[in-house]
């Protein structure tokens, strides 16, 4: 049986509870509303996980407002949402983070075929001279997006594109291929170059990398914060020289010598909580997760902590956040727009990163699993 040919979901679930002998009741309970507009083939019912919420965690931007924050989290890892919880009071109890985010652009990469380097160069220069007109053809597709810039690589007679392109409130994936292909057939039209495939992996579309790493892609996110001394005592049960020693053997010289493109403690645990719960492509976690988390000891022996991410794909618009419980987990974040919704994460990251290195230097990590993990 094609099950492509079963209109209804519920008829495809009892079709698949009767060949395969058991019961999907559970899966069946999930509703989803008439307006969610679901994009999904073969649907049969939906999956749930639990959401906790850590917070609240104070913020300050860079234009030096200062906001508290909630923070809805979706996952199964018991002690994850104590954990940036107690990162979230830490911070408090220091004066807040501060945070700042930067629209990079999402990047689209086509490989293009020619017949050299000659030609490979000519088309550069071809493309380096009309950004202009290819911003107009991808403007044909959306009232939305943008084209920034472009990026090329020159490697025998291929020819890697790397598109920048501003989606506004939308994560943008979807609107952006799109707009390449309409860009595609104007460039095969007016230079007889052709478009081997639309994505030629120097996007670089959920896979760590170091061209996003060092460029950014989508969103770059910085956030600090002084930790006062007395809350690490009192919050974080440890000192800030242990806290140091740890942040450099494990996100520093461990991530170099294991060769790792993440120079952090657990950027992933956050970021695809902060997804699941607020719609997110949880795909992307791949690629945001790389960044670096840095120390310093001040000389009040108070400890200066920040994360860098260079790579956040998230949006307050289209797929996965249009479904109505999503959208009431971006109702607790009261995110205005992408942007405040980055800064949101940017914080929780920073929690996470103190909170988990904090329990290495006290030797609490079993034991929180332990008891809450189980």
């Amino acid at each position: 049986m094609d099950l492509r040919k079963i209109n209804d979901p519920k008829k495809r679930r009892k079709y698949l509870e009767k060949i395969n002998k058991v019961s999907l009741e559970n899966i069946g309970k999930v509703v989803f509303e008439n307006n969610d507009r679901i994009h999904i083939e073969n649907l049969i019912g939906g999956t749930t996980l639990p959401l906790g919420i850590a917070g609240p965690l104070q913020i300050k931007n860079e234009k030096l407002k200062v906001k508290n924050y909630f923070v809805p989290l979706a996952t199964t890892e018991g002690a994850l949402v104590a954990s940036v919880n107690r990162g979230c009071k830490a911070i408090n109890l220091s004066g807040g983070a501060t945070v700042a985010v930067e629209t990079v652009g999402i990047t689209r990469g086509p490989v293009y075929i020619t017949s050299g380097i000659e030609e490979g160069l000519r088309f550069e220069k071809w493309l380096d001279n009309n950004l202009s007109a290819l911003n107009i053809i991808a403007k044909k597709t959306s009232h939305h997006i943008q084209l920034k810039k472009i990026g090329v690589r020159i490697i025998g007679c291929y020819v890697y594109v790397r598109f920048y392109f501003d989606t506004g409130e939308a994560m943008g994936m979807n609107m952006v291929t799109i707009a390449t292909d309409l860009i595609n057939k104007y460039i095969e039209e007016k230079t007889a170059v052709k478009c081997l495939s639309i994505t030629g992996n120097f996007c670089v579309d959920k896979k760590p990398s170091w061209i996003n790493f060092i460029s950014g892609r989508g969103r770059r996110v910085w956030a600090e914060t002084v930790l006062k001394n007395n809350a690490i005592k009192t919050v974080l049960k440890t000192d800030p020289h242990k806290l140091f020693d740890i942040w450099l053997a494990k996100c520093m010289i461990g991530s170099a010598m294991s060769g790792s493109l993440g120079f952090n403690a657990h950027y992933a645990n956050i970021l695809a909580a902060f997804f699941a719960a607020t719609g997110q492509d949880l795909a992307h976690v791949t690629e945001c997760s790389i960044g670096i988390t840095t120390m310093k000891i001040e000389k009040n022996n108070d400890l200066y902590v920040s994360v860098y991410l260079p790579d956040i794909m998230l949006g307050m618009v289209g797929g996965g956040v249009k479904l109505a419980i999503k959208q009431e987990a971006l109702s607790i974040v009261r995110a205005k727009n992408t942007n405040g919704l980055a800064q949101v994460l940017g914080g929780a990251v920073l929690a996470g990163e103190i909170s988990l290195i904090a329990s290495l230097a006290e030797g609490s990590l079993a034991k929180a699993h332990e008891k809450l993990g189980r």
